[in-house]
């Protein structure tokens, strides 16, 4: 165990020289973001970012959403055949394998940069996520409902729609609003790849050394992932 933390920490260059310097320099880079810059130019940068920060979020969400529902009823152990069990459960694994930010260099590569790269990243991601658990969900859902629309000769669409869609639907809409929520905080992470939104905002503040400016911007990301988790858990309560 010892040579494997002496060794880890020879990896990673660990100095406590490095880390003394580190200390000062960080004490000089946040002394260059004070005051906040929310001059003109700036609101406006930011209010164009943070507009399209939200328009990728919600568009992410809807499209996630629209493929991740079929994804987790064919994902469900108790409701699809095995063949088909397993490619869902296969999709949604692919989904979870990679880092949004991964996902985000690899979609800007493909469509350039933009909200457009954004947009993709997420609804990718969302199918990972709200696909598993409400696959998991569906697994759990009481059978004895179905039975009575087999008895009475519905069909495998009819026995979806009117035995296990009431069962599972608060589920689905308080997923899909906390998902909204991740892909709130998650666009303003992609926008450094240069997948659009605040983020990217950002990074170009960080680049032109726009400290001041980097730090108005942080405070309005602070400010959405609040807004978005408030939000998020007061429509969640509703649905309940």
């Amino acid at each position: 165990m010892l040579v494997a933390v002496f060794w880890s920490a020879w990896s990673i260059r660990l100095s406590p020289a490095r880390f003394v310097e580190g200390l000062s320099s960080t004490g000089q880079f946040l002394a260059s973001m004070w005051p906040p810059d929310f001059g003109a130019r700036e609101r406006e940068l930011i209010r164009e970012g943070v507009t399209e920060t939200l328009a990728m979020a919600v568009v992410a969400t809807i499209i996630g959403v629209s493929v991740s529902v079929p994804v987790a009823f064919m994902a469900a152990k108790n409701l699809a055949p095995w063949p088909v069990y397993y490619l869902a459960r296969g999709l949604i694994t692919v989904s979870r394998a990679f880092h949004s930010l991964i996902i985000g260099i690899i979609f800007v590569v493909a469509v350039g940069f933009g909200p457009f790269a954004g947009a993709l990243t997420l609804s990718f991601a969302t199918v990972g996520f709200y696909g598993k658990i409400l696959a998991e969900d569906l697994e759990n859902i009481d059978m004895n409902q179905l039975r009575p629309i087999e008895a009475a000769g519905g069909n495998r669409l009819q026995v979806i729609l009117y035995g296990v869609v009431p069962q599972a639907l608060p589920r689905m809409i308080g997923l899909a609003i906390y998902r909204w929520d991740i892909n709130v905080r998650s666009s303003t992470i992609i926008g450094i790849v240069g997948a659009g939104g605040i983020g990217f905002t950002l990074l170009n503040a960080f680049d032109r050394y726009q400290y001041d400016f980097a730090a108005a911007i942080l405070i309005v990301i602070v400010a959405i992932v609040l807004a978005g988790e408030v939000a998020s858990a007061m429509i969640r309560r509703r649905v309940r």
